[in-house]
């Protein structure tokens, strides 16, 4: 029943700004950085990175399974703060620049600088993403990309998706990533799912080379302890087996009095190297969490504006009874990553996991509103429900590089295949035919269950894709490359109702999804691009009617300029976009419980993201993002309209700094600002969420093989509201964090 979650102005100023950034910087043409070329070079290097938790030491830069000079590893460690190369967007080892798409990568430094425990922590300064849509939320981490929801079919895990739907999240430590790729757009063809918006790609940490070991410990704020540890190398003299292991755990409470925060999570990692052209990973880990419903769903007045009687709800309020506001997690992945490369021409990659996501929660719920005239005391509803995942995928990958005797060719053929299965229960008080007793807001007085809520479903729910796609990364030139790709997936959706069996039924559809993109390299950094492509996403789940839903579709133009000199530490991203989305689900109005396929939506806008490392141990990120979010189609009241909960202007700046020579050397500091416009609560757009500043800081100081750091998020302890769902449905935002850590490495 808990409810989840001007346009040519936008890409006139993005050519201008394309045209000014040529004009400035064609007076620093450098020589042209080397190119990479069809052949796969044998030599050995090693790259000094920054590895987990911020060891340092050589890392093998992997390129299809081989060594390669002067080539970051995609799946490795980002050195600084600025990646060059990622297997996102194409699923190939391309260069950033040479990628028409706008992405953005962060690293083990960024994530330890910041001191980013969580998915939407991480993201807070990217360009196009707004994170937390639902406040201090521990048990999902809620993420739109360029006015899109992408928490639901967008987040992936190296490669594979991870489906949240209902209750049966997924939930990332970033503890156990090496990198965060941020891909906006459409990215259909290649991975056959995911929200028009884009997709996030979390990358596992895997073993290295070299042997290291790393140990933190940490606390702060409601009460936090963690302890953490990240260790790993060769398991063999002869080279060819080698090990991680990383492990995490954190006990502690809460902006919500008598809400947890407790986690636990493990992850061993071994990779099997026989030759230098077969690469064998395997990748594994176990998570459990306990926590509680920590965003709570509470009315427009009293939280973004004064109540009646002039009062606002405080942040920390339970509105759950602290002895069964309880939500757990146990979730498990494991799979493998294999890779062999043929020769100069062919190689083989196949990737494939299968995970586990068991959840329950019990809890009392607002989104009902005041109870009284005074509105001092807030009714609830008692929601419990039990969920279990099982998923199982595989990607197969053969990739050809080549020349047709006029232009080069990186050809990818790929067969996917995904099996989701989902045994879903839900219910309510309302089913058991009692109340549960309201609370005030003053005074709030807690005591046991008044009853066990019946269910009013009972679903499992099957879901199976196949994909078979085909890319081409064509060198017309040495500086211009054409991208085609294409793709037919088939999709079979199947609800057993297992509580009204009539409502038992299903759907098969065919989707068929492209792309086709140019990017133009100059020699001194610039790269101008644009792509069309299109989006296929089938939906999980049944309408207030019990009928599945049609699969959601989506085009998108974008186009844009990427500029990295060589040699000068910094990687700046502009790009326009417009993006048409149908088939979207939104709540239906007749009951919130379910939602409806009611209309089309369209983000049109603008983003810029510049990531850099520049010398003297100064580190930086900014970005900002303005859209026109609206909807196009649906029922007359929400008809161009901006659809709720979703800001369309932010922006952000990050700085660390560290001295590098001197008494103070190894000292550190920093800090960051984010704004995020204003958002509405309502479908007629008349109640206002006001936009907000939060400012962020961070000491710290590396002595030897220790590092000393205290990280402080919205400093100001400002209370915002983050969004609101409805006039009944409002979420606030984190408060003060601060965080102090110890670590130690070898």
């Amino acid at each position: 029943m808990e409810v989840g979650r001007t346009r040519t102005g936008a890409l006139r100023a993005l050519i201008l700004a394309g045209t000014s950034l040529a004009a400035l910087t064609a007076a620093q043409a450098q020589e042209a950085t080397p190119r990479t070329g069809a052949s796969v070079q044998l030599d050995e290097i090693s790259v000094e990175s920054r590895g987990a938790g911020g060891v340092t030491g050589p890392v093998s830069a992997i390129v299809s399974g081989l060594p390669r000079a002067g080539v970051e590893d995609p799946k490795g460690p980002v050195p600084g703060y600025v990646a060059s190369r990622s297997t996102t967007a194409t699923k190939t080892n391309t260069p950033l620049i040479e990628t028409p798409q706008s992405i953005t990568v962060i690293g083990q430094q960024q994530l330890r600088d910041q001191n980013a425990q969580t998915l939407t922590q991480a993201t807070q300064y990217v360009a196009g993403a707004y994170a937390g849509t639902f406040g201090a939320d521990t048990r999902i981490d809620y993420l739109t990309l360029r006015g899109f929801v992408v928490s639901d079919y967008g987040i992936y895990r190296d490669g594979l998706q991870l489906l949240n739907y209902g209750f049966g999240y997924f939930k990332i430590d970033t503890f156990g990533l090496e990198r965060i790729e941020i891909l906006r757009g459409p990215a259909s063809v290649l991975f056959g799912a995911g929200s028009p918006g884009g997709i996030v790609n979390t990358v596992s940490k895997r073993p290295t080379e070299y042997p290291f070991g790393y140990v933190e410990l940490g606390g702060g704020s409601f009460g936090q302890t963690y302890g953490a540890f990240d260790i790993g190398g060769p398991a063999d003299k002869e080279g060819h087996w080698f090990y991680r292991l990383t492990g995490y755990g954190r006990r502690g409470g809460t902006q919500v009095d008598g809400a947890p925060d407790d986690s636990v999570y493990i992850a061993p990692a071994l990779t099997y190297k026989p030759d230098g052209a077969t690469h064998f990973t395997l990748l594994s880990s176990y998570q459990h969490d306990n926590t509680a419903v920590t965003a709570n769903f509470l009315p427009y007045l009293g939280t973004v504006r004064p109540n009646l009687s002039g009062l606002r709800i405080p942040r920390s309020l339970n509105l759950g009874d602290a002895g069964f506001n309880t939500f757990t997690r146990d979730q498990a992945f494991v799979g493998y990553e294999f890779e062999h490369v043929f020769d100069d021409t062919f190689a083989f990659r196949q990737n494939l996991r299968y995970a586990f996501n068991q959840s329950a929660q019990n809890a009392d719920i607002g989104q009902l509103g005041y109870s009284d005239a005074a509105q001092t005391r807030l009714a609830r509803y008692q929601f419990l429900t039990s969920t279990k995942v099982n998923l199982f995928q595989v990607d197969n990958q053969l990739e050809a590089r080549f020349s047709d005797g006029f232009f080069r060719h990186d050809v990818l053929l790929g067969l996917d295949y995904k099996n989701y299965q989902l045994h879903d229960n839900q219910g309510t008080n309302f089913s058991a035919g009692y109340s549960v007793p309201d609370i005030s807001i003053l005074n709030p007085a807690y005591g046991p269950a008044t009853g066990r809520p019946l269910p009013y479903l009972v679903n499992a729910n099957s879901f199976q894709q196949l994909g078979v796609y085909l890319q081409d990364q064509i060198k017309l030139s040495d500086r211009l490359t054409l991208v085609l790709g294409g793709r037919t997936d088939f999709a079979d959706n199947r609800v057993n109702d297992k509580l009204y069996t009539t409502g038992s039924n299903g759907r098969s559809d065919t989707g068929i999804t492209y792309r086709t993109a140019l990017i133009y390299n100059f020699d001194y950094g610039l790269a101008p691009y644009v792509s069309y492509s299109t989006s296929f996403q089938p939906l999980i789940g049944t309408d207030i009617n019990n009928q599945t839903f049609k699969p959601e579709t989506g085009t998108q133009i974008e186009g844009g300029v990427k500029f990295e000199p060589p040699g000068q530490g910094y990687f700046l991203t502009l790009a326009g976009f417009d993006i048409h989305r149908k088939n979207v689900l939104t709540a239906n109005p007749a009951n919130v419980i379910f939602q409806a396929q009611l209309g089309e939506v369209r983000s049109t806008g603008f983003e810029a993201q510049l990531v850099a490392s520049l010398t003297d141990g100064l580190n930086a990120i900014a970005s900002y993002t303005i859209y026109g979010l609206t909807n196009e189609r649906g029922s007359a009241d929400i008809l161009g309209k901006v659809p709720v909960n979703i800001p369309e202007n932010f922006a952000s700046l990050f700085l660390d700094y560290t001295i590098q020579t001197g008494e103070l050397r190894g000292f550190g500091f920093g800090g960051g600002v984010r704004y995020v416009g204003r958002s509405f609560a309502d479908t007629a757009n008349t109640l206002r969420v006001p936009d907000y500043v939060l400012f962020d800081a961070q000491v710290h100081y590396d002595w030897d093989r220790w590092r000393l750091a205290v990280n402080a998020t919205n400093i100001a302890d400002k209370r915002f509201v983050s969004s609101c769902q409805s006039s009944f449905s409002c979420f606030y935002g984190d408060a003060r964090r601060v965080l102090a850590s110890l670590s130690y490495k070898w």
